[in-house]
């Protein structure tokens, strides 16, 4: 054993050095400001002298707690990923393009209430929220404007969207078919994640069966069509905006992750083939060593859960990827320029915890969309840490601190508690082995309100500390004097949801209703039976089906889905 744990360096130093002559270490100078040289990892002179050291490891070895490759982010810096959805879809691309433009590496679209809903501009329900929270997509034509100029093939985009989320797919698809991309080639992520919704967001459309039917559709044609397409984005942030702790966000999210396995295995898909498309969201608090400690346990108990219990042979499989975006609840109304701090560093937690791509927030989110002065800082935030700070020279810098590794063994613990309790509510190991003990679990909690209780409580100690001011926020509990003149924000006119309105009955007046209406009975011919569902979709959004139509349609199929009350 001693012997093993000895040549954990030299495999990890023979990793790197293959990296090295394959052209897959960035060259660049990787030294201290002042010129010190340092090296690409570090470990302890004796491994065997560290308890569990296979726990730790290197960079690249399994279970993966110190990232997922022996070159860190000298191999590949983190994507930087910019969420940014406004108004319509003209105003939005606008902002897309200065935000690459700027130096962002990838996309990710903010979608407004309606569409998250699946409703039209034009529906009654949107009244008033067009445009307000994210940009206005009733159509694949605005989806053609939304990334106009942008070449879908040449850029990863990220869309944040979950009860729609199939048919918004659709929509892109056809954007990308229209631009003339070939769609095989194209990489990105789509939220998808039905189980948070009810958990914490609450933006279903159906129960969960029809949406895990969805799911299971997309995940077997990405998989065979769109390979390096991740059809979940299986997501904690809003597990974590909804007042949840550390732990629970990270075993809720990771739960959520095993019963999308669980789905794929029941649709007979191979875990080796379609786990790597598996994507996950954490969000990035501000308790900047206890937010690290919860990424290296990620990666941890992913790993482990995917071999030892789903059987995943290939490192692909059992490796976790993950977007980071810095913790919306955090920034306060009160002082906003210290919002400008507490943004810097999450995201320096989240990149010293591995994160694969970074959003971060805004100064002024907390009170509206961001203005473009604000959205340039929150960009300018990320090129700071990784032009200036020299985090990317050294893989998992604090690895091996006593605090950390003492913190990352804490949550691990804690979650596989939740993981018992979860599989405890379902039924026990045993139960309901034709969708897993994950998903019983995970689908009793939400109907007896296990995820929302739980989470309130949290949520409540935590105001409670505030309140007894045990826990501090500069600005709001101490440190409030304040002569801040009043941020210019960024307001969404009410003309945007006119012209919406006004764009979106013309192109229904122009477009074959013969060809939508055969598409959408097709679709629903679909739903009816067991064929995968995608395809049909797809010719509704070729059509011009509206994302109102698409959804209503199979509302009216499966029926709406009603949160049972709990008191």
């Amino acid at each position: 054993m001693a012997d093993e744990k000895t040549s954990a360096r030299a495999r990890w130093q023979a990793a790197y050095d293959d990296a090295v002559a394959k052209g897959r270490v960035v060259d660049r100078d990787y030294t201290t400001l002042s010129g010190v040289e340092v090296e690409p990892a570090y470990g302890p002179a004796d491994e065997s002298s560290v308890p569990a050291f296979e726990n730790i490891g290197y960079p690249g070895q399994f279970p993966y707690t110190r990232g997922l490759h022996a070159t860190g982010y000298r191999g590949r810096p983190w994507t930087i990923r910019q969420f940014a959805g406004f108004g319509n879809a003209q105003q939005t691309n606008e902002r897309y393009k200065m935000i690459l433009g700027a130096g962002g590496g990838g996309l990710s679209v903010a979608f407004d209430m309606p569409t998250l809903m699946g409703r039209d501009s034009d529906d009654p329900l949107a009244l008033g929220e067009v445009g307000h929270c994210g940009v206005a997509i009733d159509s694949a034509a605005d989806m053609d404007i939304l990334f106009d100029g942008i070449a879908l093939q040449d850029v990863t985009t990220s869309m944040t969207i979950s009860g729609p989320a199939v048919p918004i797919f659709c929509m892109y698809i056809v954007a990308a078919e229209r631009q003339g991309a070939d769609i095989h080639k194209l990489n990105g992520t789509l939220q998808t994640d039905i189980y948070k919704e009810y958990i914490a967001q609450k933006e279903w459309l159906f129960a969960p069966e029809p949406h895990l039917r969805l799911i299971g559709d997309l995940m077997e044609y990405t998989s065979k069509d769109i390979p390096a397409y991740k059809p979940l984005s299986v997501s904690g942030y809003h597990i974590r905006e909804a007042g949840s702790t550390a732990a629970q966000e990270l075993a809720y999210t990771l739960a959520d992750g095993f019963a999308y396995v669980e789905l794929g295995r029941s649709r007979g898909l191979d875990v080796d083939v379609f786990a790597p498309g598996l994507s996950f969201f954490f969000d990035a608090h501000v308790d900047f060593f206890e937010e690290i400690a919860k990424f290296r346990a990620a990666r941890r108990i992913w790993a482990r859960w995917l071999r030892d219990t789903y059987g995943a042979k290939t490192e692909k499989a059992q490796q976790l990827r993950f977007h980071t975006q810095t913790a919306g609840v955090s920034l306060t109304a009160q002082q906003p320029d210290n919002n400008i701090v507490r943004t810097a560093v999450e995201a320096m937690a989240a990149v010293l915890g591995g994160t694969n791509s970074l959003h971060t927030n805004a100064l002024d989110e907390v009170l509206a969309l961001p203005s473009e002065r604000a959205a340039a800082i929150a960009l300018r935030t990320q090129q700071v840490i990784m032009e200036e700070t020299g985090v990317l020279n050294v893989a998992d810098p604090l690895g091996g601190s006593w605090y950390v590794e003492a913190l990352t063994d804490k949550i691990e613990a804690e979650a596989e508690k939740i993981f018992a309790e979860i599989i405890r509510i379902g039924g026990g190991e045993e139960a309901n082995h034709e969708i897993g003990p994950v998903t019983s679990g995970l689908l009793r909690g939400i109907e007896e309100g296990y995820f929302m209780s739980e989470i309130a409580d949290a949520a409540f100690i935590y105001q409670a500390s505030l309140e007894k001011g045990d826990k501090k926020v500069v600005g709001v509990n101490t440190l409030t004097q304040t002569d801040e003149e009043e941020l210019e924000i960024l307001r969404i006119s009410h003309e945007v949801e006119l012209e919406q309105r006004r764009v979106l009955a013309e192109r229904k007046e122009g477009r074959d209703e013969g060809r939508v209406r055969a598409a959408l009975d097709e679709m629903l011919a679909a739903a009816r039976g067991s064929q995968n569902m995608i395809p049909s979709m797809l010719e509704a959004c070729r059509a011009e089906a509206t994302l109102g139509e698409i959804c209503d349609a199979l509302r009216d199929e499966w029926g709406v889905y009603r949160e049972p009350a709990r008191f």
